[in-house]
């Protein structure tokens, strides 16, 4: 994990003079805007690989599994297992627990109020309207921004611990019924135990309980192949961006709208509020509206992909979520940092 450390002078970063103060808000504003440029390269990279007939729809249904498979599991076990667990307990939690919550029940009760349906689509459009993308894109902002990549330690681990589990249930148990199979109850609590991503995850969560470190022998590969997961999924997201319809066309553009209020503006300002409420500090105050304003993540897409649920609305979502995002994240870390 990397943090901030003191200047040349002793002092923290951020806490000199005014024209120091001043120049942290510009890095943070840099180093955000360099986050979205890192990926927007990537999924521009796929869009022109797929436009020169590189890759095609079987590459990125290839590219898709190996992230959900594979390369998943084995990035999130190296996050998890070597993570802070103590921020498990911080009140910035409580927060940002909270406005997800917050976010996705206004999504499902405006969605039951406009489309009046639940079906499996809605479990993407929840994740979209509050899971955000606290990985690929929330590491190198929240180091950028808030000098601490571990402030997404703790959201991780619910989104991948707790929210993630409970979706994939969801959509297995709908998988089985479609395909005729019966479930009995006592075997719903077992569902998240099939599938990689959570098994690796509460693997991880063990080791880091009981303390252990596992040899470099070991982790060494593992990192490796968790290295492929978020280029995977950004080039096969980009691969669809060309050879799918544009975002914004489809039966789903005024769910895909839906979503963005309920993500891009009331998840960011329902955390700001109860930060305000808890009364956080101004750090706590920016790490935990800067996550609540990251856009979607783009392992919905990969979820949606894997499932052959929601596809459009998911990619569609984390598409128009991630470029709003990239002036209301840069609007705070002007405002609040410093």
């Amino acid at each position: 994990m990397v943090r901030a450390r003191a200047g040349a002078s002793g002092r923290p970063a951020g806490r000199g003079t005014p024209g120091d103060s001043a120049t942290t808000r510009v890095n943070r504003v840099q180093g955000a805007l360099s986050g979205f440029f890192t990926i927007g390269a990537i999924v521009v990279t796929g869009v022109l690989l797929a436009h020169l007939g590189v890759l095609g729809q079987l590459h990125r249904a290839l590219l898709s599994r190996l992230a959900f498979l594979v390369a998943s599991p084995a990035l999130l076990f190296s996050l998890v297992a070597g993570a802070d667990l103590a921020h498990l307990f911080s009140r910035t939690l409580v927060v940002s627990v909270l406005a997800i919550a917050v976010a996705g029940a206004c999504y499902l009760i405006a969605a039951r109020v406009a489309f009046g349906r639940a079906n499996a689509s809605t479990v993407i459009g929840t994740l979209c309207a509050c899971y955000t993308n606290a990985g690929n894109l929330g590491l190198p902002i929240a180091a950028a921004i808030m000098g601490d990549m571990t402030w997404m330690a703790p959201i991780m681990l619910v989104q991948i611990g707790l929210m993630q589990p409970t979706a994939l249930a969801l959509l297995d148990t709908r998988a089985a019924r479609h395909a005729g199979e019966r479930i009995a109850w006592y075997t719903y609590p077992t569902l998240p135990l099939r599938n990689p991503i959570t098994v690796a995850v509460l693997l991880a969560v063990g080791i880091n309980l009981a303390g252990l470190r596992l040899p470099e022998l070991v982790m060494t590969p593992i990192e490796l192949v968790g290295g492929m997961a978020v280029p995977a999924m950004l080039l096969a997201f980009g691969v669809s961006l060309r050879l799918d319809p544009l975002p914004g066309r489809g039966t789903h553009a005024r769910e895909v709208g839906l979503i963005q209020v309920a993500k891009v503006v009331v998840h960011p300002l329902v955390a700001w509020g109860l930060g305000l409420a808890f009364g956080l500090t101004r750090p706590e105050l920016l790490a935990v509206t800067v996550i609540a304003a990251l856009p979607a993540a783009q392992n919905i897409y990969v979820i949606a992909s894997r499932y052959e649920v929601g596809e459009m609305l998911a990619r569609d979502s984390i598409f128009v979520s991630t470029m709003l995002s990239v002036p209301t994240i840069t609007l705070l870390a002007a405002l609040l940092g410093g």
